[in-house]
């Protein structure tokens, strides 16, 4: 297949042709030529649009769909596609399925039913058999098969030997342990960030220290264990201060933050939305600063949508009662772009593959064309009619968005939006 964009505006730092204009010709998946005025042949197809930008390939550390077992919320081959058309084409794919995938078998069949498309998808096994937290699952198998990491999901890992066990046998085969970082126990039935607004609308809230204690204990065991470490969707200035100081102390630790707590703060709950409800919660404005701040220098590593598709009987129900999460994708970009610059918007998006060794693209003659395609300078109103998604439970709509993403190419594929 021979892909042609045309008037492509390039924005990679590590590209030589970065900040410039020109087309780029794409041949069976591989950048053949960045010119001027490249005509191509009758077997091209040519992508021209206003104010076409193009930058390597998105990536996001920790999506949900539904299938296998929750197929009524989100198919994998709709939410592959939602991805590819959102500029993603790299995502780790939560181990929070039915059944969940605590197996080689298990992760085989994923690699399977997912290879082939625009958006590369690299499957997340579960760190405990059917992630309940008591047995160790078999996660060499699971590494041979193609998982990427080990996770029991929002599943906090309750035995600290457990984890201790995990960290040491996994540096036999350079193996990556997420550990959620909130505190069951003390999470108990709260349904917010507890603070003003939730002594306001009376609503049981989740104190800040539930994320801080179980990171705490979690870096305690990382330094006596050795390893890799990820904490996924850090929501408190604590918690990252914590991790800053591992960091410096030559941790090796990896952190990401989730969209919603860069954008919101508790506030949004006033109205009782329930699609504002996520797990870890929307903590405060001071919170939300902190993140942007830690995001910006660096110590917060990469940036997850938190996509996650609930259908409208677990969502549409009291706020204490509803099921916890949002869609991500779809507005991911459009959300960002309104907050920081371009520039840091696309650095966001595009860092922290290194952490599970998947090799950084570049844009240049030669390198495989992992691409996203994109119109920075376009504003809309986000509703109900934007969302690809087979559910709708999305926190962003009725914002005004800033960034229109065009599309994806990836392993030899082109996913252009309607």
């Amino acid at each position: 297949m021979k892909i042609l964009l045309k008037n492509a505006i390039v924005l990679n730092p590590l590209s030589p042709f970065h900040s410039s204009q020109h087309d780029i010709l794409i041949e069976s998946g591989v950048i053949t030529q960045i010119a001027n005025n490249i005509k191509g042949d009758n077997q091209t197809q040519k992508c021209s649009f206003d104010n076409l930008h193009v930058s390597v390939g998105w990536f996001d550390p920790g999506v949900s769909f539904g299938e296998p077992g929750y197929e009524e919320r989100e198919t994998l081959s709709n939410g592959i596609e939602v991805a590819a058309k959102s500029g993603f084409t790299k995502i780790l794919l939560n181990s929070n399925t039915h059944p969940i995938p605590d197996s080689s078998s298990h992760i085989g069949h994923l690699v399977k039913m997912t290879e082939g498309s625009t958006t590369k998808v690299y499957p997340m096994g579960a760190l405990s058999v059917e992630s309940n937290g008591n047995q160790l699952a078999s996660l060499y198998d699971m590494h041979t098969e193609g998982a990427i990491a080990f996770s029991d999901h929002k599943n906090s890992i309750k035995k600290a030997n457990l984890l201790k066990i995990a960290l040491q046998y996994a540096q036999s085969f350079e193996g990556i342990i997420i550990s959620y970082p909130q505190h069951e126990e003390l999470v108990g039935k709260g349904v917010m960030n507890e603070g003003i607004t939730s002594t306001k609308i009376g609503l049981k809230g989740i104190p800040s220290m539930v994320e801080s204690i179980q990171i705490a204990r979690d870096l305690e065991i990382l330094n006596y264990t050795g390893g890799k470490l990820h904490l996924p969707n850090i929501s408190t200035a604590s918690g990252l201060d914590l991790i800053i100081k591992a960091k410096k102390q030559g941790l090796n630790v990896s952190c990401s933050v989730g969209l919603p707590h860069l954008i919101f703060d508790d506030s949004e709950l006033e109205n009782f939305d329930s699609n504002f409800k996520i797990f870890p919660p929307i903590r405060t404005k001071e919170d939300q600063q902190a993140l942007r701040a830690g995001l910006l220098e660096g110590s917060i590593d990469m940036i997850s949508s938190m996509h996650e598709p609930i259908n409208i009987e677990f969502k549409k129900l009291e706020f204490q009662n509803a099921t916890d999460g949002s869609l991500g994708l779809e507005s991911c970009f459009g959300a960002l772009n309104k907050v920081f610059p371009l520039d840091k918007v696309l650095s966001f998006l595009t860092r922290g593959v290194e952490c599970f060794g998947i090799k950084a693209p570049t844009i240049a003659v030669g390198e495989t064309a992992d691409l996203a395609l994109f119109d920075p300078e376009k504003s809309y109103h986000y509703s109900e009619k934007e969302l690809k998604s087979t559910s709708k439970n999305s926190a962003y709509i009725g914002m005004e968005l800033q960034g229109k993403v065009l599309g994806s190419i990836n392993n030899g594929h082109l996913t252009l939006n309607d």
